[in-house]
């Protein structure tokens, strides 16, 4: 790549200047950087890659049809036409998107069978949905519920909790997320048991065991807790299915920061009613937004978060950490990371 062409780096979801200009200085006699704020949705917190929708005007909507003719990589998916990239984006070459699980968004507008590179932005998030699941594991083991209940009733009186030293836990799917739960809930003294996807998987920091798909049934019998961390695919859509739930060692916590789509969430939510889940950590659902009228909002034995767990502050940041390290990749012809393989789904 000389000099006197440059690509064109379009930025197509909210992002904030300080993290623009990092873009922008990185290479610029490599890389033009557009960024046009009044042309993208207004964010409504910090790290909001989606925003307020905007109503284009016929001319904004000109404008915005003129860079993506120019781009040749963009920065986040076009949200006003993801299915339309390749044909309203001719020239480009690849989107680093700011999710980790893409796959169902790449099947859903059929960009699953295009040319255009797709990375993502796995790992940004390993920290903070740890933070979530351990909290969960804590606030279920730690008898959170019952002090609530007797805060609420102004009931003194003193009682014991099973704690989660000592407790087993499965972890299933040891990407960047599962393999800091499991050195996290290990460093608590947390028997950790990991599901690997191909045979001859070694366990990572903090496993002790791994186990075949073959051997998940029974292994959740002997299980304390569960925390779902695996991507959406073919292979773990509903893996949790009504026998895995019924094999489940009754008093089971369970923790989801994959997809709704691993649960069948009707057998989940008559688990919680009957006590063979003693509590869930949700971040993700079924149904998103997740209904008013759905059970899970009013049962004690519930957190839910509005798929909000992977959001901290420092969120872009670590992502344009990325960006940097692919756009140097890129000028290299070096393999991209965190490279998104059709085959797979992740």
């Amino acid at each position: 790549m000389s000099a006197a062409s440059p690509l064109t780096i379009l930025i197509a979801s909210p992002l904030e200047d300080e993290q623009v200009d990092r873009i922008r200085n990185f290479a610029p006699d490599r890389y033009v950087v557009i960024h046009e704020p009044d042309l993208l949705p207004r964010p409504r917190y910090v790290a909001d890659h989606n925003g307020t929708p905007l109503k284009m005007t016929p001319e904004q909507a000109r404008r915005w049809a003129a860079l993506l003719a120019r781009a040749d990589i963009l920065f986040d998916f076009d949200k006003n036409d993801a299915a339309g990239m390749p044909a309203n984006a001719p020239r480009l070459k690849w989107v680093q998107a700011t999710s980790a699980g893409i796959g169902e968004y790449l099947v859903k507008t059929g960009l699953s069978g295009s040319r255009i590179a797709f990375t993502t932005a796995a790992g940004v998030h390993a920290r903070s949905l740890t933070e979530f699941a351990m909290l969960g594991l804590l606030y279920f083991f730690r008898g959170m519920p019952h002090l609530n209940a007797i805060k609420q009733a102004h009931h003194w009186e003193r009682y014991t909790v099973r704690g989660l030293e000592g407790a087993r836990l499965l972890v299933v799917g040891l990407g960047s997320v599962g393999r800091e739960v499991a050195r996290q809930a290990a460093f608590g003294g947390v028997e950790v048991l990991g599901l690997r996807r191909a045979p001859g998987q070694q366990p990572s920091e903090g496993v002790s065991r791994m186990i075949d798909r073959s051997e998940l049934r029974a292994t959740l019998k002997t299980c304390d807790a569960l925390v779902l961390s695996c991507p959406l695919t073919a292979e773990t859509r509903l893996m949790i299915d009504k026998p895995e739930i019924e094999a489940f060692k009754p008093g089971m916590v369970l923790v989801n920061v994959a997809r709704g789509g691993v649960v069948n969430e009707a057998e989940m939510i008559v688990a919680l009613g009957d006590g063979r889940i003693s509590g869930a950590a949700l971040d993700v659902f079924e149904t998103e937004p997740l209904p008013p009228e759905n059970p899970l909002w009013d049962m004690p034995n519930v957190i839910i978060s509005p798929h909000s767990a992977s959001t901290v502050a420092a969120e872009n940041g670590r992502i344009v950490d990325i960006f940097l390290d692919n756009l140097q990749r890129f000028a290299d012809g070096r393999p991209l990371r965190n490279l998104y393989v059709h085959d797979r789904n992740y």
